[in-house]
């Protein structure tokens, strides 16, 4: 074009935003600005809306600042984009100080307002703002329910959805989808049946976005033959409904079908690609889930933090540090070192391959820790007992204003038993309820019971069972009786956790040993040929090894031994 006026630049930017062009539309809207054209409000709304969608908060404040330097500031259009960029970027802050300088609101602003803070969790300061709303309209009463429903509150979504009712609101396919996935998060099948039965009732059941939110309850909740009902009755197969129907197959543990569903994706997006790499290292197929995070680079698609997240766990249960070292560069590159789900995956996979220094630096790399990040390093320092600087790390842990948790006391507890330190661990086990008031559960009895038998109280961790009765419990002292070779104690809670669960190896196998140990050969005849009449057969012990230049190896008990995946140097490049 021989001249390019404010029309022509509005138009190509707004364009390319639309498309989810993004960076491509921020790119023209800085030509723009080198051209000398003068922006309207269009290309504020336009660019602001390119920036929400890729996350530039700091472009983002920039456009701001040239909304004040243009005297837009005043435009309610601009205004609400600004509101709505802001919300995208978790800064519900600044989204306050914008909509607080409003002079005229509308129903567009109140709602993204509204957003903003759910967006960012802030479940409190979202009712504030839903009860200060002049009208409530459909939108708004959608987005309270989603958030509600994105952190399982199924009964502030049930209430939510009541009032919805009894107002003049009519609920939509949204409504409904939001409420049918926030039973998801709860796992509450009888809920999610009442959902499912008022959107039929309600006429919906034939939107995609309720299919699609009913497919994923009956996906999670492991209902497959009312998933698989779901998948037949899809006519029209959307990026979303294929996305469904892979984690449904994943769900039910069928990978063959959900790799089946996955290769007759037409468009494969980033969420598919993550599905199936989180679902093969789920269900102990990591090399697979390697295998496909290559192919989902080589097909130009950009990994995300859930993406880099799965990969790290599939390198975590290879213990393959090779391949995990090669993820941590695809990390750095891709600019996620300091996202917390990220940083927590390495700490973890770092620890598991056996390097622990590893795993501290990449603690010290996640500027906002969660208590994730606290327990994972907690857990590795005790993996490779590192006592002292665990409960150095607690300490540091409760200084920095975290609250330990469950899972940290059971990562403590294990330490204390592994490295025999009995006082130690007695003192915490009785510190979790009296200091922080945290219910004893059965993993915390478990650790106790062993921390117990191998320090040789077996009387002790005798009656601890005795008070605690189950299969974690017996499992855990019959374990330290066989490492005593104590078959008196051994044999009483070997028989008892065959009784609990004669399909499971572990009581036949341990038991039959005891009985080997204390000379009690027909005994042990007698468990070896009922774990045969069972059907209940041992797994070949496996160890792993990674050879530096070729390939990581599964050497097991039977000596077959596998080539599990070639070295990721050969197959990971940066453009």
């Amino acid at each position: 074009m021989p001249h390019r006026d404010s029309v022509a630049w509005n138009a190509m930017i707004t364009a390319y935003s639309q498309l989810g062009f993004r960076q491509e539309s921020l790119f023209l809207f800085g030509r723009m600005r080198i051209a000398g054209a003068q922006p309207d409000h269009f290309t504020l709304t336009a660019s602001l809306t390119a920036c929400a969608g890729s996350s530039e908060l700091l472009y983002g404040a920039k456009v701001h600042a040239l909304v004040y330097v243009l005297g837009y500031q005043c435009h309610t259009a601009v205004n609400n984009s600004l509101i709505d960029m802001y919300g995208k970027c978790l800064s519900p802050t600044s989204a306050d100080k914008v909509f607080e300088e409003m002079g005229v609101r509308n129903e567009v602003s109140w709602c993204s307002l509204l957003f903003a803070h759910v967006n960012c969790s802030q479940i409190d300061a979202a009712n504030e703002v839903f009860n200060a709303m002049p009208e409530r309209v459909t939108v708004a009463w959608n987005i309270m329910i989603a958030g509600c429903a994105r952190h399982g509150e199924v009964q502030s979504c049930l209430r939510l959805f009541k009032e919805m009712r009894a107002s003049s609101c009519e609920p939509d396919q949204w409504t409904l989808s939001s409420l049918m996935n926030s039973c998801s998060e709860s796992l509450e099948l009888q809920y999610g049946f009442v959902v499912h039965a008022c959107i039929i009732k309600s006429g919906w059941e034939l939107a995609a976005e309720s299919k699609n939110s009913i497919l994923t309850f009956y996906a999670k909740l492991c209902c497959q033959d009312d998933a698989v009902k779901m998948v037949e009755s899809f006519e029209m197969l959307t990026p979303v409904t294929w996305n469904a129907i892979i984690d449904a197959y994943m769900k039910s543990g069928d990978t063959e079908k959900a790799l089946l569903a996955f290769q007759r994706v037409p468009e494969k997006n980033i969420i598919s690609w993550t599905t199936i790499i989180s679902g093969l290292a789920r269900y102990g197929q990591g090399e697979q889930a390697l295998i496909y995070f290559v192919d989902m680079l080589r097909n130009s698609i950009r990994p995300d933090d859930l993406s880099l997240g799965a990969v790290l766990h599939a390198c975590s249960c290879l213990a393959a540090l090779g391949h995990g070292k090669m993820i941590h560069g695809c990390v750095i590159t891709y600019g996620f070192q300091a996202c917390v789900y990220v940083g927590n995956g390495l700490i973890n996979m770092y620890a598991k391959c056996g390097d622990i220094t590893g795993s501290g630096h990449a603690f010290d790399e996640i500027s906002g820790k969660d208590l994730v990040s606290w327990n994972a390093m907690l857990f590795g320092l005790g993996m490779h007992s590192r006592a002292n600087e665990a409960f150095e790390l607690l300490e540091e842990m409760v200084a920095c204003g975290a609250k330990p948790d469950r899972v940290t006391f059971i990562g403590l507890l294990m330490t204390c038993s592994h490295l025999g330190l009995l006082e130690k661990g007695q003192a915490l086990f009785k510190l979790m309820e009296t200091k922080y008031g945290l219910g004893r559960e059965i993993d915390h009895l478990s650790c106790m019971i062993d921390m117990l038998g191998r320090g040789g109280h077996l009387l002790e961790a005798k009656e601890l069972v005795k008070e605690n009765p189950g299969t974690s419990t017996l499992e855990a002292l019959l374990g330290v009786c066989a490492a005593h070779e104590e078959a008196e104690i051994g044999i009483i809670s070997g028989e008892s956790l065959k009784n609990l669960e004669p399909m499971k190896e572990m009581g036949y196998v341990m038991l039959s040993n005891l009985y080997c140990a204390s000379g009690k050969w027909k005994e042990a005849e007698m468990v070896r040929k009922a774990m045969a009449v069972n059907g209940v057969k041992k797994e070949p012990g496996c160890s792993w090894v990674e050879e530096v230049v070729a390939k990581v190896k599964s050497s097991q008990a039977d000596g077959k031994v596998e080539c599990l995946a070639t070295p990721p140097s050969s197959w990971l490049s940066w453009s």
